[in-house]
């Protein structure tokens, strides 16, 4: 619900650009004709939480009022808001006003894995971890991370790997959901987990080996053994993430942007798509399929390291 408040009785602490208000976007919003959106206010403390360029264009222009939607919720949840509302819209904030609200928030929220910080302050999920790296011990964070799905994901996934292999041995009709539930990890950890019982293997993947992460499987020698699949929620978060990435013009409007994104778009078919593939590839083809797949899943992984190495240097 929007209302008109006083401006007289707003804050304007606490915001997380470092600078201050920019005086020439101050000036610009001032001489535009049409009303501007409500500005979002902490309730309980009266803090301007989005929107202090258009508080100030407002006393520019002499009002006494301003239209107004209350955020209720604690102080920290209020900066996180603050900063994922100049990450998205309107003047943005520095690389450095995003680096210090990350750090603000792991220090409020260290159960929030680092993609999830990144997404709320709008650097990469490595400059997050390197960020909390330097923080102090308390701030590390308890022994799992919250995601993006809302699941709590342990930091060492060996506990939850050696859990999942328990059940699948003395439950094997469980589902996969069901197993990650109980051990803490993902559906696909639990997929990699039963494929690797399945061929004899330890469930635990020996450490350096590619693949040994949390919630990936390792490419099978020889690329002839069963690949992961990804589970439903995986599928559709991924379908959200490139709704938001083929509005982009810098993707849109570029050959190569629209090469990446037609590569993108195909991989946000659904677990029970894939599984149909998988049922119906005629057999005499599934070695060179897999092997195929393999192929290309090495070719992707370089495609991750080499944009996330480039985002580091950048941000």
């Amino acid at each position: 619900m929007v209302v008109e408040v006083e401006i007289t009785s707003l804050s304007t602490a606490d915001s997380p650009r470092i600078s201050g208000i920019d005086q020439e976007h101050v000036e610009a919003l001032a001489v535009v004709q049409s009303p501007l959106p409500p500005i979002t206010v902490h309730r309980s403390t009266m803090r301007v939480i989005d929107g202090l360029h258009r508080l100030r264009a407002a006393e520019l222009r002499g009002q006494r009022k301003i239209a107004v939607k209350f955020f209720d919720g604690d102080t920290a949840d209020a900066f996180v808001l603050a900063v994922e509302s100049n990450v998205t819209h309107g003047l943005p904030l520095t690389t450095a006003d995003r680096k210090r609200a990350a750090g603000r928030i792991i220090a409020s929220h260290p159960q929030w894995s680092d993609r999830m910080i990144a997404s709320v302050s709008g650097i990469a999920p490595g400059t997050v971890a390197e960020i909390r790296r330097r923080a102090p011990a308390e701030q590390a964070g308890t022994a799992g991370r919250v995601g993006h799905d809302g699941r709590v994901r342990p930091l060492n996934g060996t506990e939850g790997r050696r859990v999942a292999s328990e059940l699948i041995a003395e439950n094997p009709q469980l589902s996969l959901r069901q197993i990650a539930r109980v051990a803490s990890i993902s559906p696909e950890t639990v997929r990699d987990v039963r494929n690797r019982m399945m061929r004899g293997e330890d469930p635990l993947p020996q450490r350096g080996k590619r693949g040994g992460g949390e919630g990936v499987a390792s490419a099978p020698s020889g690329g002839t053994g069963p690949t992961v699949v990804p589970d439903r929620d995986a599928g559709q978060d991924r379908t959200a993430v490139l709704k938001r990435l083929n509005a982009d013009p810098a993707l849109r409007f570029s050959e190569t942007g629209r090469t990446l994104l037609r590569l993108l778009n195909i991989h946000t078919i659904s677990a029970e798509e894939w599984d149909e593939i998988i049922d119906k590839a005629p057999p005499h083809c599934g070695r060179i399929v897999a092997y195929l797949a393999n192929e290309c899943a090495e070719m992707w992984a370089e495609v991750a390291v080499r944009v996330q190495r480039k985002v580091a240097e950048t941000a």
